[in-house]
């Protein structure tokens, strides 16, 4: 077909050229053609080889291969729990669920109405966070071309959480064997002996609620994921509208991931608590009392645990290797934009983003909820010694009213009517700040009304208004937390201003100044938390409630209301953590489809926020893991108690031995900090080595003539990412049981018998204290660097490309590996640490 010599024309065959290449799944070349001469006459064939002029780096079509992104899988990937469940009858499936429904309430209305009450609410807010779902999958997906972005993102994303959950089930039934040999060989505890539990169903009971622990954090940490890899792309097309629309899509699609995240903590371990209550007929004649059931409880923990710190380590290498490589050859080598297509490891920084965030983020939060509850119940079930029952499913009632004050602070956040993308642009974290405000107002309300209704007893009538002020002190601590981390990583304060001006004197002045505002930033969170601890205890102990002997002891039970207090909110805190990778993900889908100058003005706001917001939450988590682990300690101590049969209560730091276990405490989590930070560093060469071979040996990358390789730079962080997750992981299983082992033995021949147990109680509490300052200094020092460089590309000293940006990269590049890998992982690790020596409790006696 000959083209005629008129504009018209011609217009008409470049239209004909698009449409191909849109059915080919190309980008829908977005060109700006000056013809220097009227008469052109060439075939079509002919016009698809013309090298167009590329303006502002606008990409045209490769000319190698049919799809500019191809998937980097065969076929689409479902967990088997799903795809057995999407091949059942429709009519099957919902007997099934209804049959599933009344065995829930069955056992909820055979054990406590507040049982119910939690069963209920949560599958409300599953039913919510369904509606989220379907409202933010409603939204448009934008050009074809950012759906082709969002597919190779989406297929990494879901082939990488295929091989890594793959391996770590391997390793989770692997430990499962090894804690039932344990339990088979244990001795048994008084209380055990008295309610008829031999070791054979202890053993199976452990084991079974690790396996379940590990399962549903492994489910949590899908959902995160599988809701990213969708809304991100939903956020870039509504980005094209307005700021306040791609705000709100953003933070419903975090709304979702964090019901359900929340939703299931609460009803496993419910679930898990009224089955056994039913089974093992507890409270009846000659069985188990309810107020040592909560002891049960601890292997779903330890699995949500086990998961949480593996899922955390390698989603966290696979980001920060693919960010780093990406960055260091594509922003400081060759000089292209964050995110520009010409990049071969965009992708997987991309697809990292949802696996190291989103996915192990809500593992991580999952655990955290679930340590909390599980170590508050078994301290309320010492206070229901002599109390009511109420102390043990307090936690449960809290956490419910937690998914709905949630959601209404979610739902609080709407999109406005004008939809115009030249509106002003609102400041995003106002608007999050608003709906976080509305959720600690009713926060305080619903936890002054849980403890009053669950609380309350004859014995002590004022006792449910201390703990109401536990609450309250959990509930400013969380918040002055988020304050503080806001203080210290968003670029609208002095600090991250100060770090970004002394990046104009080079890349070492960075480096010191960001260093030392890690370290500076350590001191106001620990003084919160010092001040949290002793006003709850405090409290609590000045509550009323008292022993058998008349000794004041709800001074434990008001630190751990207080940790309720500070997690009461969890659910829209894991709501903002979402947004933060959601939003980054949506900007590089902007970037990489070279949409117009204002779309990625909205998403670069959005993505500067979404970094103070992660680092808000992981603030949060460390706080809230310092008061969870101080719990988890003091239930160790009284499982010990309990199995040698005396009384042990504090820990002699004085004994050689004992000095010994600190101080190995405190070299763990230095030396796993090291491997996870090296374990980045060697997987982001591997990633700098084969951007830069692309550039090389494909020149034509850096005019849009070739495509890079995108495929190889995941498989290089996905297989690195697996193989260097193994060893810091297995640090954290191995080290504490070895201690607690080698220095049973050392006691047996030096005539100690609690010195194993003794010797790892001092691991555990250096550990924390040592594992809090070092995870607080990593995320906070990574943040600061992050958003730094973030707010010289807003045009301040020099704006982008400057000497400045250059240095400001660099450091953004040494904090990744702290804020995003050993940071987050270390929070995990402490708690992890908590619950294994309470589940190896008997191997150090």
């Amino acid at each position: 077909m000959e083209l005629s010599g008129t504009r018209t024309s011609l217009a008409g065959e470049i239209r004909a050229f698009e449409f191909i290449n849109q059915v080919q799944g190309e980008f829908a070349p977005n060109l700006e053609i000056q013809l220097f001469t009227c008469c052109l006459e060439c075939e079509l064939a002919s016009t698809m080889m013309i090298v167009d002029d590329v303006e502002n780096g606008s990409l045209g079509p490769y000319q190698d291969r049919p799809r500019t992104f191809p998937n980097m899988r065969s076929k689409p990937y479902t967990p088997l729990i799903f795809r057995i469940l999407m091949g059942i009858n429709v009519r099957i499936l919902v007997i099934l669920l209804l049959l599933g429904f009344g065995y829930v309430f069955y056992i909820g209305a055979s054990t406590s109405p507040i049982i119910v009450f939690v069963f209920s609410v949560c599958i409300i807010s599953f039913l919510l966070s369904i509606y989220l779902t379907k409202w933010v999958l409603s939204k448009d997906e934008g050009p074809p071309e950012m759906a082709q972005i969002s597919e190779a993102i989406r297929d990494g994303a879901e082939g990488f959480f295929r091989t890594q959950y793959g391996t770590i089930s391997k390793m989770a039934f692997l430990l499962a064997l090894v804690i039932l040999g344990i339990y088979l060989f244990r001795s048994t505890t008084p209380q055990q002996e008295s309610s008829g539990i031999g070791r054979v169903t202890s053993a199976y009971i452990t084991v079974a609620a690790f396996l379940l622990g590990a399962l549903c954090s492994g489910v949590a940490g899908y959902v995160g994921m599988w809701v990213s890899v969708r809304a991100n792309v939903r956020v870039s097309s509504a980005a094209r509208r307005s700021a306040r629309e791609a705000l709100q899509v953003a933070v419903r699609a975090g709304g979702f991931s964090a019901l359900v995240v929340v939703g299931m903590a609460v009803i496993g371990i419910a679930i898990l608590y009224a089955t056994f209550y039913v089974w093992l007929g507890v409270d009846s004649p000659g069985s188990m009392k309810v107020t040592d059931l909560p002891l049960l409880l601890v292997g779903y923990g330890f699995g949500a645990s086990f998961v949480a710190l593996f899922a955390q380590l390698g989603g966290g290498i696979y980001t920060k290797a693919a960010d780093v490589g990406a960055d260091l050859v594509g922003k400081v080598e060759q000089g292209i934009p964050e995110d520009d297509p010409r990049n071969p490891a965009v992708i997987a920084d991309l697809v990292g983003d949802n696996v190291g965030d989103c996915a192990a983020r809500g593992a991580d939060l999952f655990e955290s909820i679930a340590a909390e509850i599980i170590s508050a119940m078994i301290l309320g079930g010492t206070m229901a010694q002599r109390y009511p029952s109420g102390f043990i499913l307090f936690p449960l009632v809290v956490h419910s009213f937690d998914l709905v004050i949630s959601s209404i602070g979610i739902l609080s956040i709407r999109s406005t009517r004008d939809s115009s993308v030249k509106a002003p642009i609102e400041d995003p974290m106002a608007i999050l700040q608003k709906g976080y405000s509305v959720t600690i107002v009713l926060a305080v309300l619903t936890f002054g009304g849980s403890t009053r209704w669950l609380l309350y007893t004859e014995q002590a009538p004022s006792a449910w208004l201390n703990f109401a002020l536990c609450g309250l002190v959990g509930i400013i601590t969380a918040y002055v937390f988020v304050w503080i981390t806001k203080y210290y990583t968003d670029y609208k304060h002095e600090p991250v201003r100060t770090l970004a001006l002394s990046s104009s004197t080079g890349h070492g002045t960075n480096i010191i100044a960001g260093v030392s505002l890690g370290l500076e930033s350590t001191a106001l969170p620990v003084l919160v938390i010092s001040v949290s601890i002793i006003s709850a205890f405090w409290l609590g102990h000045t509550s009323g409630l008292v022993d058998e002997t008349g000794s004041p002891n709800g001074g434990l039970f008001g630190t751990a209301v207080a940790t309720m207090g500070m997690l009461s909110t969890a659910a829209y805190i894991l709501t903002m953590d979402m947004f933060g990778p959601i939003a980054d993900n949506a900007g590089g889908i902007v970037e990489m489809s070279q949409q117009p100058e204002s779309v990625r003005e909205i998403t670069d706001v959005l993505d500067a926020v979404g970094n103070t917001t992660k680092a808000t939450t992981k603030g949060f988590a460390i706080g809230s893991a310092a008061l969870a682990s101080f719990l988890l300690f003091s239930a160790y101590m009284d499982e010990v108690a309990s199995f040698a049969n005396e009384s042990f209560k504090q820990v002699d730091i004085a004994i050689p031995e004992v000095f010994v276990g600190g101080l190995l405490g405190s070299m763990l989590i230095f030396l796993f900090s090291a491997w996870a930070c090296s374990a980045v560093g060697r997987t982001a060469q591997e990633v700098v080595k084969e951007v830069r071979r692309q550039f090389i040996e494909r020149p034509g990358i850096m005019d849009y003539k070739e495509k890079p390789d995108y495929g190889r730079c995941v498989a290089i962080v996905a297989s690195a990412s697996l193989r260097e997750m193994i060893k810091p992981g297995a640090l954290a299983i191995i080290s504490p049981i070895v201690v607690g082992f080698l220095f049973r033995v050392l006691g047996h021949y030096t005539g100690h018998p609690l010195l194993g147990a003794k010797v790892v109680a001092a691991m555990l509490m250096f550990a924390t204290v040592s594992g809090i300052l070092m995870a607080l200094f990593l995320n906070t020092a990574g943040g600061a660097w992050d958003n730094a460089k973030k707010f010289i590309e807003t045009g301040a000293l020099g704006g982008k490309g400057s000497d400045s940006h250059k240095a400001a990269i660099t450091g953004d590049t040494v904090g990744d590996p702290f804020k995003d890998t050993a940071g987050p992982s270390l929070h995990v690790l402490i708690k992890m640490l908590a619950t294994i020596t309470l589940v190896m409790a008997p191997v150090f006696l």
